[in-house]
């Protein structure tokens, strides 16, 4: 029995993949080389790209042997570079609903409660950033007067105006939620989003608008609590991705991605994250030896476009970024700037993969054990 290094599970050294979140026993080794410490030497690959690199210019230094990766869980080179979290859906709830319409208008009233519910509507647009200037101008002349009935009539306009605004929040933070709960729980959010209908439907603006503060509060606290996770998820998806572009086939390596999904989709966190980096460092040992094949070959065509007198400047610059991003160990960076050097090598030409390219996650794939 040997212990899967995603996931822990003791797997019969028979075995072709873990019993519990399928990653290819082939790629035990890898993991748990890349899983180890951090300080361990730079691999083979990062002096098989300061090769590459000063081949076309002879000006860069070579990459110190001494150089340290970062932890495996250190994602504060990704976050620099990636511009858009994984939004690929890891569970299902129920979307919640927007407002059925604007709340019924408050009943009319006069005197001292009029002249209260007008400054607490003044006050709750000038705190919201809606222009009531109009409606309060008018309100002067017609107080002097003691025009009750221009006085009601300019707090209900206040009030839809208010009401409109609050209702179009609720609509974009409900969007967030609606996006953000397909991968991970929102329920502190959800109780919010449930008092605030109650409050806009008796009519309590200000309510209504304080709720709508916890509720952006609690969705940024929830973005940034699992933003790892998220880009986690992401680094999985774009090594796939490119793996599948190159001719090459991310099966062995999904499992973990899977497994890592589904804790996303029940609040573990922590394990999520494990599983997740566990996922991209597999991914990784499958498109390795691809990859460095694929720089040869941008290598090989930078030196034919030099010899013809051709400026390659750009593509080296890329080819530089290569380097720092995998001495980071940020996976992300790596195929970013990989992208960008393919295309200025190769403008009109794109990696065909052997055969169409499934999702990853595919549904044909059986999900992991729980």
């Amino acid at each position: 029995m040997v212990a899967c290094p995603a996931c822990g599970t003791e797997t019969p050294a028979s075995a072709s993949d873990c019993p519990h979140c399928h990653l290819a026993v082939a790629l035990f080794d890898p993991v748990k080389e890349a899983a180890g410490p951090a300080g361990r030497q730079d691999p083979v690959y990062m002096q098989t790209v300061g090769e590459l690199l000063r081949s076309v210019d002879l000006t860069a230094p070579a990459v110190p042997e001494s150089d340290r990766g970062p932890a495996l869980l250190d994602r504060s080179g990704t976050r620099r570079r990636l511009d858009a979290p994984s939004d690929r859906p890891s569970r299902h709830p129920e979307a919640l609903a927007p407002l059925a319409g604007l709340p019924a208008l408050p009943p009319r009233a006069e005197g001292d409660d009029l002249r209260r519910r007008f400054e607490e509507y003044r006050q709750l647009g000038r705190r919201l950033g809606v222009d009531l200037g109009p409606m309060v101008a008018r309100a002067g002349p017609a107080a002097l007067v003691d025009d009750v009935g221009t006085q009601q009539a300019i707090v209900r306009e206040m009030f839809v105006h208010l009401a409109g605004h609050l209702a179009e929040e609720f609509d974009r933070l409900l969007a967030h939620r609606n996006e953000l709960a397909q991968l991970v729980p929102t329920p502190g959010a959800d109780v919010e989003f449930s008092s605030i209908r109650g409050a806009i439907s008796v009519g309590d603006l200000v309510g209504a608008s304080r709720r709508l503060d916890h509720v952006r509060d609690e969705l940024a606290h929830v973005e940034e609590e699992w933003a790892t996770g998220r880009i986690l998820a992401t680094e999985c998806d774009l090594l796939a991705e490119t793996l599948r572009e190159l001719g090459g086939d991310p099966e062995p390596a999904l499992g973990p991605l899977e497994e890592g999904r589904r804790y996303l989709g029940v609040g573990r966190r922590e394990p999520a994250e494990r599983m997740l980096a566990r996922a991209a460092i597999a991914l990784w040992s499958l498109l390795k030896p691809r990859f460095m094949e694929e720089l040869k070959r941008l290598r090989d065509r930078l030196i034919q476009e030099r010899g013809a007198g051709g400026d390659i400047g750009p593509a080296v610059a890329e080819l530089r970024t290569i380097t720092t991003e995998l001495r980071q160990r940020n996976f992300v960076g790596t195929i970013g700037a990989y992208r960008h050097l393919r295309a200025i090598v190769d403008p009109t030409e794109t990696p065909i993969a052997d055969g169409p390219a499934a999702p990853v996650g595919d549904p044909a794939r059986p999900a992991p054990s729980a």
